[in-house]
């Protein structure tokens, strides 16, 4: 799976951030179907004791149309959206 060019940059930005990379890229499973986003990453906070999560995906709309690169961001966004659903987990964007 091809990686967006300002992949490896933010994943650097996240690990500077104090997220640990876990996923590289994240697996989704939907039924059979298995969708990828680009990182996975958690984040310790010792204090609450809890840990957070996150899945980033990364889009740099570098392609001769913006309107097809928009159009397949937001269909990702639609199937994460769809997934969090399937599994009833919490999401942020």
């Amino acid at each position: 799976m091809a990686k967006d060019i300002y992949h490896n940059a933010v994943r650097t930005a996240i690990e500077t951030e104090g997220w640990t990379i876990t996923d590289d890229p994240l697996t989704l499973t939907i039924g059979k179907r298995d969708l990828f986003v680009d990182l996975g990453a958690e984040k310790i906070m010792i204090a609450e004791r809890q840990g957070q999560k996150i899945a980033v995906e990364v889009k740099s709309f570098i392609s001769p149309s913006l309107v097809k690169d928009l159009e397949n961001a937001l269909g990702q966004y639609i199937m994460l959206i769809y997934w969090h659903e399937w599994n009833q987990i919490a999401f942020c964007i």
